[in-house]
């Protein structure tokens, strides 16, 4: 079961903090707040849904290396940056290193929720994503290893006939090895099943 999508809010101020939580919870969103960036990586359980709300000039980390940190672990959280007055360089640096947005001290109420919306709706696509490429390696993992020799031929664009000469065995023996993969990925087709397979993750070399 995966983790529900909350807005994770990192900032040193805590006024700030809880007027951000108290914004966003009243629109409705499942809120967290951290006050340090080393508090909120410390607390974030894998797997992390949602988005990040962060300051970007904080003591121990700032915003900018939480998304360097973030980055480099892949966790593919969206992160929006506050930056204050006379900030916008450090907000140009933010959004080199992959920030989703910034917004400008004092935020606007309104402009702050459509970016927070805007960063949850992305982080749902690449999260539904990644369900469905799960979902495809594991039906690929299920195949055994001549029913994953049929299949490399039929993605090939081979006749049952040509893979069976090259396996060595026979063209109806190939028929219910291609019977069967097209129930284990779970296909009625054999378009359905070459796209299928051609979003499969490739396999690591031996």
């Amino acid at each position: 079961m995966s983790a529900e999508p909350k807005v994770h809010i990192i900032d040193d101020d805590a006024a700030v903090r809880d007027s951000l939580a108290f914004l966003l919870d009243t629109a409705g969103l499942d809120v967290a707040t951290y006050p340090s960036a080393p508090a909120f990586l410390a607390a974030l359980a894998a797997p992390a849904r949602g988005c990040v709300v962060t300051d970007v000039r904080m003591p121990d980390m700032t915003g900018i290396d939480l998304l360097k940190r973030l980055r480099a672990q892949r966790l593919g959280l969206p992160v929006i940056v506050m930056t204050g007055h006379g900030d916008v360089p450090l907000a140009v640096e933010a959004m080199r290193e992959g920030a989703a947005d910034f917004i400008e001290k004092p935020f606007d109420d309104e402009l702050l929720l459509a970016a927070v919306q805007a960063a949850l709706e992305q982080e749902e696509g690449t999260f539904r994503c990644q369900e469905e490429q799960a979902e495809i390696d594991a039906r690929i993992a299920s195949l055994t290893a001549r029913e994953s020799q049929v299949l490399a031929g039929l993605v090939e664009g081979k006749a049952n006939k040509q893979i069976a000469f090259e396996l060595d065995i026979s063209a109806r023996t190939v028929e219910i090895y291609r019977a069967n993969v097209m129930t284990k990925m779970k296909v009625r087709s054999l378009p359905e099943l070459v796209r299928l397979a051609l979003k499969a993750e490739p396999a690591p070399p031996a």
